[in-house]
């Protein structure tokens, strides 16, 4: 580097707070700090504002009802279509503007303007209901990221059929399970998709998951890969393009929904390892995510917004899908890897589209940090106005990193944490009005009431760690599980609530995680509560150990787990990606294990560092901890069926020694 980048670098490595930039708050759809002492004062009314952003076909008549905890209902007697909202309002101003922006893994391009996503969810939404499917069906959509996705996602809301949407790397098991839990009776999937420049055939896995399902199952196929793969067509299966052609120009009027009627299940885990059916309505949710699109990713109609996430998790229901589109913006959508053809994949994007907001996660910039600053250097990111990151706590030098490299000290850096169950953002900074601290989310969002308490439901004092709790409801939240309320109350009502109130004030929401707060009320994500390693008797969030070790100079990534000790119980594993340029070597590990005792105490230092090319992750990108732990304590490693580079565990047992292959 320069001798003015090594200056800046340092500039950048000692500050802890950073002002959003004047040019950005000029021009923020939310600026006034007043909104948060006035959510308050006009609680739950402040929601309105929510609301507002929506059409209704019948007005509601009240905006919160919480009568019967938790089970509380938003917007109640209020009727629209989240369809309607997402295309038809859009016709007559933006009909012609581009809705979707999708770029193939192999270059290829599409691109559909509001009329022409408008026609063909129209003609979909007719195929879906020539073949039986009515309100409130619930339809299974296994397919990865293509246009026909969306497509089929908002066919269903027109139709006021609940879509549950299975992600592409699951295994079949995965997919019927969910399909049999939902008694789903259709399935949209596709032929296959790109990998790497690699065609994985696809349709075999959902036969053999339809093969699973007790009831009748009508199929529609996608068909992505052409003339490479010729797939198998069931009996019960239709070809979607020919039903498209079948239904051309047919119109569907869209179906009138009750706020609290239920626009999508989203399935996820859950600690008894059954997956749980997350259950989102019409109203709350699509309010909630369409106004915090306006409020934190500042989203407004010309922009070109791009959140690099999966459809089939709910970052991209959120905020490829829903959001956006409500606000009538484009959003891009991007089917491949961000190292394929090459490691600036991303920026080419960037700069062909002149996207101006980025909304990735902690690991891929983790990634882009181990690659280099050439690749993002390459390319002109100067249309950026804001980057965000979701999915984990980001640790301060990789935000830094990101500010700099990317954003060039111009954008904004929303740090964003919710969950599958709470719909969308809930804690994190308006980046028009808060000033932004490296490895801390930020306060929670004005009319979101949280605290942090102990185990027995005190409030712990700033700088101490304890459980993030939600205090009140909120819009986006999940309804219930799926035919499950009683599981609904015991995983996230029961921790410190009083359940046999009847009193809202006495219901509280545990999310499962652990954080803790400063005396400016930011919130720092500890990452889940059982997250742990207790080492003699200590507590110790893996999170909080992973940071200090990527804090350390020439890190890229690194996953903690806990091992058996005879003496501590547990004692600390550390997985380390080291950034190129740096050998992971004797120097390495005593700088890392410097680091942690210099970040939290001797108490946390690593029994072992294992230096390793890679981590193993799932196909959505999930570092696959239970692996780790199994070779930890050189044990028998469970299944590596839903890894997307299994090559890796036999690689890192044969550093560790002595586990089982």
């Amino acid at each position: 580097m320069s001798e003015q980048d090594v200056e800046l670098e340092a500039r950048l490595a000692e500050q802890d707070e950073f002002e959003p930039p004047g040019s950005f708050v000029e021009q923020a759809n939310v600026t006034d700090p007043s909104i948060y002492d006035e959510s308050a004062d006009d609680w739950p009314a402040c929601w309105e504002d929510a609301a507002t952003l929506l059409d209704w076909s019948t007005e509601y008549e009240q905006v919160l009802d919480d009568s019967n905890p938790p089970f509380y209902e938003w917007f109640t007697g209020g009727e629209l279509n989240a369809s309607a909202n997402c295309l038809d309002r859009h016709l007559d101003e933006r009909g012609d503007e581009t809705a979707i922006e999708w770029v193939g893994e192999l270059g290829d391009t599409r691109t559909y303007t509001y009329r022409d996503l408008h026609r063909e969810v129209n003609e979909f939404a007719a195929t879906l209901r020539d073949q039986g499917v009515e309100a409130d069906d619930v339809v299974t959509l296994y397919m990865p990221m293509v246009p026909e996705l969306p497509i089929a996602m908002l066919a269903c809301a027109r139709l006021g059929a609940p879509h549950s949407v299975v992600f592409a790397g699951f295994s079949a098991n995965a997919l019927a399970t969910r399909m049999e839990s939902a008694d789903s009776p259709v399935l949209v999937t596709c032929d296959g998709y790109y990998r790497r420049g690699e065609a994985l055939e696809h349709k075999l896995k959902a036969d053999e998951g339809v093969a699973a399902v007790e009831h009748d199952v009508t199929g529609v196929v996608i068909d992505r890969l052409g003339d490479e793969y010729e797939h198998s067509m069931r009996e019960a299966d239709h070809d979607y393009d020919t039903l498209i052609a079948d239904h051309e120009g047919e119109k569907v009027e869209p179906v009138t929904r009750d706020a609290e009627d239920m626009l999508f299940l989203m399935y996820t885990s859950g600690t008894t390892g059954e997956p749980k059916g997350v259950k989102h309505t019409t109203g709350g949710y699509l309010s909630w995510v369409a106004w915090t699109s306006h409020a934190v990713l500042d989203v407004k109609p010309e922009d070109t917004y791009w959140c690099s996430a999966d459809i089939g998790w709910i970052t991209g229901h959120s905020y490829i899908v829903y959001g956006p589109l409500a606000l009538g913006t484009t959003t891009v959508m991007y089917e491949g890897t961000p190292d394929y053809p090459e490691k600036d994949r991303l920026w080419e994007i960037v700069e062909e589209y002149d996207v101006t907001q980025l909304y990735t996660a902690p690991t891929a910039i983790r990634s882009f940090m181990k690659w280099g600053e050439e690749y993002p250097a390459r390319h002109d990111l100067s249309s950026l106005r804001l980057l965000g990151t979701v999915g984990e706590p980001i640790n301060p030098r990789a935000w830094k990193w990101y500010y700099r490299n990317i954003g060039g000290e111009s954008c904004p850096v929303v740090d964003t944490w919710w969950q599958t169950e709470t719909g969308g953002l809930m804690v994190t900074t308006l980046p028009g009005v808060n000033s932004m601290k490296p490895g801390s989310a930020g306060p929670p969002l004005p009319g979101i009431g949280s605290r942090i308490v102990d185990t027995d439901g005190e409030e712990v004092a700033a700088g101490r760690a304890g459980h993030l709790t939600i205090q009140k409801p909120w819009p986006g939240m999940l309804r219930t599980l799926y035919q499950n309320d009683e599981r609904f109350i015991e995983e996230y009502w029961a921790e410190y609530s009083d359940t046999d109130s009847g009193d809202p004030d006495d219901w509280v929401y545990f999310p499962g995680d652990g954080a803790k707060i400063d005396d400016d009320g930011y919130l720092t994500i500890l990452g889940r509560v059982d997250d742990v390693v207790n080492i003699s008797g200590h507590r110790l969030g893996t999170m909080e150990i992973e940071s200090a070790i990527v804090s350390v100079e020439g890190v890229a990534e690194a996953a903690v787990v806990g091992g058996d000790h005879e003496v501590k119980g547990e004692t600390v594993y550390a997985y380390v990606i080291t950034e190129d340029g740096y050998a992971g070597d004797d120097e390495m590990q005593d700088a890392i294990i410097a680091g942690v005792e210099d970040g939290i105490g001797p108490i946390a230092r690593p029994e072992e560092v294992v230096f390793t090319p890679e981590l193993p992750k799932t196909r959505s990108g999930k570092i696959m901890r239970r692996l780790l732990e199994d070779v930890a304590n050189r044990e028998e490693v469970g299944s590596t069926n839903t890894l997307r580079n299994p090559e890796i565990v036999d690689e890192i047992q044969r550093q560790v020694g002595g586990a089982d292959s």
